[in-house]
């Protein structure tokens, strides 16, 4: 196949009926463009020039026969590095976001505002689900950008940072409150109504594997498919709720609940960005994602 730089010098040539000004066109030398041209006519095994006094012109026979369909080629060509170009240097199309509710409620929400206004014409397609669902849809390509509570241990998809701390802790409303006096031994807790996340969420498998590893078994009385809800029956004094401490800091500040603290406490965990294996990155997901490192 011929080398399409070949069939450039070529339209070049054509264009500016000159090698001289098709070199100074494309950068090169004249004699480069005039060995190009030399090149192509052999490899098509026809003259595509004639040469005359006033310049180059095209051949009735050779260059005249493909000049239209070389631009219209090198135009669709073009036009298509054009559009990469813009893909990866303007905010357009539309963005497919992965969280969990608590998430999308506590770590996400102001950065989405943020987004929009700087980005309207970008569509954001906002998907909610859990830790381990949005794990499948990253897998799937059927996201473009996640948020994961960690820790995740998945070599398929491509975890680049970690945005936020998540202090875990226990909570209840003023029924417990003789309890937020002193440090509590963390196997006392299984003592009263614990409020837990579902057990096939990430953080209920961390704070249970935790636990156990250490002699303690926590078995929640009532457990929940979402945070929010736990944190209201803790108000209402259902029972002591495990939670991010950083998800509960309005109603501490309030007293509307109070902190247990354990010993031992509860390690430290995450909330980490992840993106799709081996999958290109959009200029909009690129700069949603430095919405979150721009203080960094």
């Amino acid at each position: 196949m011929v080398n399409l730089e070949l069939y450039r010098v070529f339209y070049t040539v054509a264009k500016c009926g000159s090698l001289t000004r098709a070199a100074d066109e494309l950068f090169i030398s004249q004699p480069a463009v005039s060995q190009a041209i030399k090149q192509l006519e052999g490899q098509l095994g026809t003259p595509l020039f004639n040469r005359t006094h006033r310049g180059m012109e095209l051949s009735e026979h050779g260059g005249k026969q493909i000049f239209d369909i070389v631009a219209r080629a090198l135009g669709e060509l073009d036009e298509a590095e054009n559009k990469l170009k813009e893909i990866n240097s303007t905010a357009t199309g539309t963005i497919r976001i992965s969280a969990s509710d608590t998430i999308f409620s506590y770590v996400v929400i102001d950065k989405i505002a943020e987004y929009h206004e700087k980005f309207p014409a970008v569509k954001l397609n906002l998907i909610n689900c859990i830790t381990t669902e949005t794990l499948d849809l990253l897998k799937s390509n059927k996201c473009d950008i996640a948020f994961l509570n960690l820790p995740v241990d998945d070599k398929d998809i491509n975890l680049s940072g970690v945005i936020m701390p998540l202090h875990d802790t226990f909570v209840a409303n003023k029924n417990y409150a003789a309890l937020a006096e002193d440090v509590q031994p963390l196997k006392s807790m299984h003592d009263y109504p614990l409020l837990m996340l579902d057990q096939n969420t990430v953080t209920r498998k961390a704070i249970i594997n935790f636990s156990h590893s250490i002699g303690v078994h926590l078995h929640p009385e009532v457990e929940c498919g979402s945070l929010e809800l736990m944190i209201q029956l803790a108000k209402n004094g259902v029972g002591i709720a495990c939670v991010p401490k950083e998800y509960v800091r309005r109603e501490l500040n309030d007293d509307t609940l109070f902190e247990i603290r354990t010993e031992p406490a509860l390690p430290a965990r995450s909330i980490g960005i992840a993106f799709p294996k081996n999958q290109p990155v959009s200029y909009a997901t690129k700069e949603f994602f430095k919405l979150f490192n721009k203080d960094e």
